[in-house]
């Protein structure tokens, strides 16, 4: 597949309701809610992706084991740490200041790697090996994602990514140019809450349609080429 720089092909694989939500608690109990369940792995996987990427307030949300207390000084050597040179599947979490908390170093076998800034303690990174967890520093401050990217690339055998975060991590990575496809499955039913949607946040983006296919319950899958700015 194409890419733009050193970073992994980028493709952010969502479901929504019709009116763009993404908090898919909200459709629990419904009759449409409960025959997509399983959609969206099943569709994640037509994809040869060797890693899946999301914030911290999704990973915290839907993974982690709640949020990690520092102690002492800020970390003085930001130096990346690979935990596991041989692993094939990965889990990034996005996690400027090091707040989550893990119980094991894999999500279903997928191994946990880290975004970090050097916001984060010196104990958070001592913790964090203690578990075989790997990190990677991309920032001072905020998470660069452009670098992040290009470590992520870099440093592990990751070809193709899956971004599946919440509406203001896919916005920040559509702004930046950073997406290059868009997988998007469309549930029949209106949300109708202030709950986040598919890009909470970005800028004004033209994409090529490649695929579409009306799935069974009325869902309906897209497909989508991001069109890069000239």
């Amino acid at each position: 597949m194409p890419s733009r720089s050193k970073k992994p092909y980028v493709i952010c694989h969502m479901m929504s309701s019709v009116d763009g939500k993404i908090l898919t608690k909200n459709w629990t109990g419904t009759k449409t809610g409960e025959k997509s369940t399983g959609l969206y792995e099943k569709y994640h996987k037509k994809y040869d992706s060797q890693a899946w990427m999301c914030g911290r307030v999704t990973m915290e949300r839907d993974f982690a084991d709640g949020l990690y207390t520092h102690k002492g000084a800020k970390v003085k050597d930001a130096s990346d740490f690979i935990a596991d040179a041989n692993v094939k599947s990965f889990a990034i979490a996005l996690d400027a200041k090091g707040k989550l908390a893990w119980k094991d170093n894999n999500i279903d076998g997928d191994h946990i790697v880290e975004v970090l800034t050097e916001q984060v303690s010196q104990s958070y990174l001592d913790y964090l090996k203690d578990l075989g967890i790997s990190y990677i520093f991309a920032g001072k401050n905020e998470v660069d994602l452009e670098l992040a990217l290009n470590k992520i690339a870099a440093r592990f055998p990751i070809k193709t990514l899956m971004l599946e975060g919440g509406g203001n991590l896919n916005g920040a990575m559509i702004k930046a140019g950073l997406v290059d496809e868009l997988s998007l499955l469309i549930l029949p039913l209106a949300d109708g809450t202030t709950a986040t949607s598919v890009f909470e946040t970005g800028a004004v983006t033209e994409m090529k349609l490649n695929k579409v296919k009306e799935l069974a319950g009325g869902v309906i899958w897209l497909n989508y080429k991001i069109k890069k700015a000239k």
